[in-house]
């Protein structure tokens, strides 16, 4: 059976706090490590009342604190808002204290809007351009000692000097960022819960364009997709109605905590809005889990993902653990 995995961005609820959230992500985090899911994820996204994760890095070293054999790691580091010496400190220091179950996962965008990513960035010589490739070439320079005498970076080092970068990752959600993963020679985790373009034919490109690097030395995909699951269909659809209001709000620029069911279900929705919806809804898995199997099996084969990693965006923590439970059984972890 395919692996399975958790990309976990620390929803907020509403009437709840960011704080609560992120002890939510802990509390997640041990019961995934009890059910054997493969790896643990968390996210970069700033300025955002929804979601609480804003520095993956912290919550790497707290999750990997409370667990014991799961990998954990970023989906991703926004590499454009780092310093690629930081990024590489950081994450040595925490293959140092975990050994083996770090990952390293690069994103291209932000992660937030304009202005809060110009706050982020500004002492940083901002550029128009997409900077990426840079910062990816300085971060791997800065690991292999690449750069040539005389350059001003050939003496620093990243330190622990002795630890090397955990594995690397390349988030994406296009077919540059599919080709782009290959001919570095990155794995490759590809989008599709918010994607437009088509997730077997990135993980094709990726495939087709893979370049072996010290990272890795053959291809490795990893499906990103949005479940909501529940004993019955019936359920799943009430807990996914919270989603719906979300990809609603957030097309409207309203960043705003996750609603919860029934103030979902009471909204008054617009024919653009329900449009929106349905749209969403054919990236998301929502049931029981036959149900959700039924949707996710002819996807995982089309894409021929070597990984299926899910996220869970809904109001209650306690449903949210109870969908990846039924999840883990469906999946025979």
């Amino acid at each position: 059976m395919t692996a399975l995995s958790i990309l976990d961005l620390s929803p907020v609820a509403a009437g709840s706090t960011g704080t609560q959230a992120l002890r939510n992500s802990l509390d997640l985090a041990r019961m995934a490590d009890k059910l054997g899911f493969v790896r643990y994820w968390v996210a970069e996204h700033h300025n955002m009342a929804s979601i609480a994760s804003s520095a993956p890095d912290i919550m790497i070293g707290q999750i990997a604190a409370a667990t014991s054999r799961m990998r954990v790691g970023s989906g991703g580091v926004m590499l454009p808002n780092h310093a690629p010496l930081m990024v590489a400190e950081r994450f040595k220091v925490l293959e140092a204290l975990f050994p083996d179950r770090i990952d390293l996962g690069l994103g291209r965008a932000p992660g937030t809007d304009q202005m809060t990513s110009y706050a982020l960035r500004r002492r940083q010589g901002i550029s128009e351009e997409d900077d990426f490739l840079d910062r990816f070439n300085e971060l791997m320079l800065l690991e292999s000692r690449g750069f040539p005498a005389g350059h001003p970076f050939y003496n620093v080092r990243a330190m622990p000097a002795d630890v090397a970068l955990p594995p690397i990752y390349l988030l994406g959600s296009s077919d540059y960022s599919a080709q782009l993963a290959g001919q570095i020679g990155a794995a490759f985790a590809f989008a599709h819960h918010f994607a437009t373009f088509p997730a077997d034919t990135a993980m094709r490109l990726y495939r087709d364009s893979f370049r072996p690097s010290p990272s890795h030395d053959k291809p490795y995909a990893i499906l990103g997709t949005h479940v909501v699951c529940a004993d019955t269909d019936e359920k799943a659809e009430r807990l996914a109605a919270t989603v719906d209001l979300n990809i609603v709000r957030r097309a409207k620029g309203e960043m705003l905590p996750l609603a919860s069911p029934e103030d979902a279900l009471a909204f008054d929705y617009t024919p653009v809005d329900r449009a929106r919806i349905a749209q969403n809804r054919t990236k998301l898995s929502v049931g029981s889990p036959k149900t959700v199997m039924e949707k996710l099996e002819p996807l995982i084969a089309s894409t021929q993902a070597d990984e299926v990693m899910v996220t869970t965006m809904i109001f209650d923590h306690e449903a949210r653990k109870h969908s990846y439970e039924l999840l883990a059984k469906a999946f025979g972890s």
